[in-house]
């Protein structure tokens, strides 16, 4: 037991010192638990000491709730969050005051808001409904008749106190602005993309293969994914935060660039999945043909390539303009090392419209990927000149 202890102290201290020494996950995660209980004890201040009210832990609650990793977020849950109260408290309302305070009314509030609840346009935020309803109904149950309206309004006046909380604690102290989130997305699919490019160059060049790659191609989909995950949180938080008006903000508010080259490098790796499967199958299945300068080429085009993702997968906006011109560079030798390939493969009389050989396939996929690689290094570039 105190191995494991110390093991899992001295983790917790390896994760705060990451935290307080670069921006990353561990920090906006520690700034996250920070103003969320700053939050929570404004409102519970509030809600508790100043106005006295019956159910004061609704606002803390509230504040804790809607506070999301951006600013955009927490306002939008913000809004689908109160108008999910609202409605479950305004339901209760009708339905008890129209039956009573009894048994059926309950059933009928439970079917009704559960029902509501499912609305798409309400998220995550639709449980409420019935939740908030379920606290207004016991809020109904046990105020006298004269204050009940009164008490259920308070309910919606301390979710209002919450949102608000939060959502002022959010913009005053440290709002995120998540460019690292939009560069680290781009890295993940770069490094994705050289990983396949490493692989498919072992494979002309016959060595081991197999396993690893597998490893790689089932995990693409789960990398994209991340990584357009990480571009949507980079977009968000610039919406709503007032740090992108300061002086010292860095120099982009959009991330159209970013967009175009994440889409490209999509494009590039199912483009080297589909090249790697060709290859796979006919190392398997078929004889070679005297190929070897070709194929020997076509390795030096994806060497090219590879550095070219390896440019990327280190992108930083601080640095945009030199690896824009880096990017531009290789682009254009690997342009050049492409114009030679099929050259090549009819100099020494390839089979290109064999179907059940890969000659073709290879110089199709050679300038397929080229000119993703050349699209995304004329989007940074441009964006960069903007």
């Amino acid at each position: 037991m105190t191995k494991i202890f110390r093991e899992r102290l001295n983790g917790t201290a390896h994760w705060w010192r990451r935290a307080l020494a670069r921006s990353g996950h561990e920090r906006h995660t520690a700034l996250l638990i920070g103003k969320s209980a700053l939050a929570a004890t404004l409102a519970w201040f509030v809600a508790h000491h100043l106005m006295r009210a019956q159910s004061p832990a609704f606002a803390p609650f509230s504040a804790v709730l809607v506070m999301q990793t951006t600013v955009y977020r927490s306002v939008l849950h913000s809004l689908r969050y109160t108008g999910a109260v609202v409605v479950g408290v305004a339901v209760q309302t009708a339905l008890a005051l129209t039956l009573g305070p009894g048994w059926p009314a309950f059933a009928l509030v439970a079917l009704v808001t559960l029902g509501i609840g499912r609305w798409a346009k309400l998220g995550a935020q639709g449980a409420q409904v019935p939740t908030a309803a379920f606290f207004a109904f016991a809020t109904f149950v046990a105020a006298e008749p004269g204050d009940r309206l009164a008490h259920l309004g308070q309910i919606v006046l301390l979710v209002l106190i919450g949102c608000a909380t939060a959502t002022a604690v959010h913009l005053a102290l440290v709002p995120p602005m998540r460019h690292r989130s939009a560069e680290s997305g781009i890295g993940i699919l770069a490094r994705a993309f050289a990983g396949l490019l490493a692989d498919a160059t072992s494979a002309l060049r016959e060595e081991e293969r197999g396993a690893e790659r597998t490893g790689r191609l089932d995990h693409t989909d789960a990398l994209i994914a991340q990584a357009r995950a990480d571009l949507r949180t980079a977009q968000e938080s610039v919406s709503f935060n007032p740090r992108r008006y300061l002086r010292g903000h860095r120099g982009h508010t959009s991330f159209d660039g970013y967009a175009t080259v994440l889409e490209a490098l999509v494009r590039t790796l199912y483009q080297t999945a589909s090249l790697q499967r060709s290859l796979d199958q006919w190392h398997e299945e078929h004889e070679r043909h005297r190929d070897g300068d070709f194929l020997r080429n076509y390795a030096r085009f994806l060497d090219a390539l590879q550095e070219f993702a390896q440019v990327l997968g280190d992108l930083d906006e601080d640095r945009l303009p030199a690896q824009a011109r880096r990017l531009s560079g290789l682009a254009e030798e690997a342009g050049a090392l492409r114009h030679g390939l099929a050259e090549e493969a009819v100099r020494q009389g390839l089979p290109l419209a064999d179907p059940s050989r890969p000659y073709g396939v290879l110089v199709v996929e050679a300038t397929r990927l080229w000119e993703e690689c050349r699209r995304a290094s004329d989007a940074l570039r441009q964006w960069v000149e903007n």
